[in-house]
């Protein structure tokens, strides 16, 4: 009965998160950007998809992913042996980061590289920069610092990466930070974090997301660098007319198999690594072991429907509608419109729902989820309206990317810490697979019908969005400490009158 009433609770939140996007998409295709029959169709079925896989989804992250990476970070930081730590990063980071269903995506429209050879560039990167992570927190070395100095050297490297791979660059760090990797690095930050008493261990448990968004982009630029892929190109998805709701249907019932094969490869490797930390280390008991396995079982029933649901049903409805909107005299209408569907598509992120919560537990509640909630919608808002004035003017995304990320890491010498981590945490968080199947998508279509080039122009979306959540959030951070300050400094003012029992303070 409890596990009705939880699931229950999950499918209603899921329903609050997807229901103003589909809610936009229906005005929309009743008023100035009509869909086809089957195009409609796909999108709400897929809607629904969203909703179920998405209460799965988050029902499971309590029962399996968070208490395997928390245990495996514990045990870690315990045994107190570094190398060995590193290595088992490494490896996990390489495996998770090779099955995140976003980066075969991905791989997939970039085929002036070989599917492996990306691959392989990009999990690499994050296997190097978990351990980093490690390192970082054994150390104590603050996040700002670290962040600065590898950002330095992404900026470097620009000046020698040809221009048409950039976008490609910065989107690679947005990917794969998806619904597989995220829930379990961070467990396993929080893990790592929780061995130590210090003061700044809360903190500490938050920025292993931000790392490891860090490392495909610095590896995929070496790889521009190196491989030279000048005739990088993004292949636009093929969009068939369904001409009946059978044929539609028909489309879902080819999809299924293939996405829930996907899933299976991704938890595969993380199910066999958790049977051998088991098998070692003895940590978990016979009903833990039962809840953790349910767990696993219920994930990988979400992320399928989940999965299935964005790539067949959202994908072809946010191209349609990029398309519909760029035509004619009202192409205009991309920036408000993009506005508000980066406002309220970021909640319909399952990753994202697994950081508010998480942030709220490591804090005691002192930074809420509604607070995060809010400060990422705004930060996504602002990035999809900048990224459809991109494709309606050329600029390059340099102008925004490097600002933006310049004046967020010198912020991260003002805000508190666990703000600075919670920020680029959420950088990645954000941009998971609702940017890259419906956000996507809908900026191709728009930058094909103005003529535009769409590997500089609309490939990038992606990058916009994992960088504006890094003013918001640490704007948020930075209010909340003017705050406390200004509270504190009326504390502080001394009594000096007291007449007809009211007091009089000096000023």
């Amino acid at each position: 009965m409890r596990f009705h009433h939880l699931l229950k609770e999950k499918v209603y939140e899921s329903v609050v998160s997807v229901l103003p996007v589909t809610a936009i998409v229906l005005i929309l295709s009743i008023t100035i950007a009509p869909l086809s029959l089957g195009a409609l169709v796909l999108f709400l079925f897929g809607a629904l998809l969203l909703v179920l896989g998405m209460g799965f989804f988050t029902l499971s992250v309590d029962m399996s992913m968070i208490p395997m990476g928390e245990g495996i970070g514990v045990k870690m930081t315990r045994a107190g042996k570094i190398v060995v730590s590193l290595l088992v990063l490494l490896v996990l980071g390489i495996l998770i980061t090779m099955a995140e269903p976003d980066l075969q995506v991905l791989a997939e429209q970039v085929p002036a590289i070989p599917n492996l050879v990306l691959v392989l560039t990009v999990a690499l990167g994050v296997g190097i920069f978990l351990a980093v992570a490690e390192l970082r927190m054994l150390f104590k070395l603050p996040l700002s610092y670290v962040l600065v100095f590898f950002y330095g050297i992404i900026f470097l490297l620009l000046f020698f990466t040809p221009d048409t791979f950039i976008p490609v660059s910065f989107d690679s760090g947005g990917v794969t930070t998806g619904p597989i990797t995220v829930p379990f690095i961070m467990a396993l930050g929080i893990g790592m974090a929780s061995v130590r008493s210090d003061k700044n261990s809360g903190s500490d448990s938050f920025g292993l997301i931000a790392l490891c968004s860090i490392g495909p982009v610095l590896s995929v630029l070496l790889l521009g660098i190196f491989y030279r892929p000048q005739d990088a190109v993004y292949t636009p998805v093929e969009l068939k007319d369904y001409l009946t709701t059978r044929a539609a249907a028909a489309e879902f019932a080819e999809a299924f198999p293939v996405y829930f094969r996907e899933v299976a490869v991704a938890l595969v490797p993380i199910a066999l690594l958790f049977l051998v930390f088991q098998l070692i280390s003895r940590r978990f008991h016979r009903h833990q072991i039962v809840k953790i396995i349910s767990g696993l079982v219920y994930t990988y029933l979400g992320l399928s429907l989940f999965l299935t649901g964005v790539n067949v049903g959202f994908m072809p409805a946010g191209q349609f509608l990029g398309a519909s909107l760029a035509s004619g005299s009202r192409s205009w209408l991309l920036v408000p419109i993009g506005i508000l569907i980066g406002y309220f598509i970021v909640r319909a992120e399952p990753a994202v729902q697994v950081l508010t919560k998480q942030v709220e537990e490591v804090s005691n509640g002192s930074i809420s989820q509604k607070s995060i909630q809010y400060s990422l919608s705004i930060g996504v808002a602002v990035s999809v309206g900048i990224a459809m004035l991109r494709i309606l003017t050329g600029i390059s995304i340099l102008w925004f990317l490097i600002p933006g990320y310049v004046i967020s890491l010198v912020m991260t010498f003002f805000v508190p810490q666990i703000f600075t981590g919670i920020a680029f945490d959420s950088g990645g968080v954000a941009s998971g697979p609702m940017t890259a199947t419906f956000l996507l998508p809908f900026a191709m279509g728009a930058c094909e019908v103005l003529g535009g080039n769409i590997l500089t122009d609309a490939f990038g979306i992606v990058a916009m969005v994992a960088m504006t959540p890094l003013l918001t959030i640490q704007i948020l951070g930075l209010l909340g400490q003017l705050k406390r300050r200004a509270e504190k400094r009326r504390m502080q003012v001394p009594l000096t009158d007291l007449v007809d029992g009211i007091l009089y303070f000096d000023e």
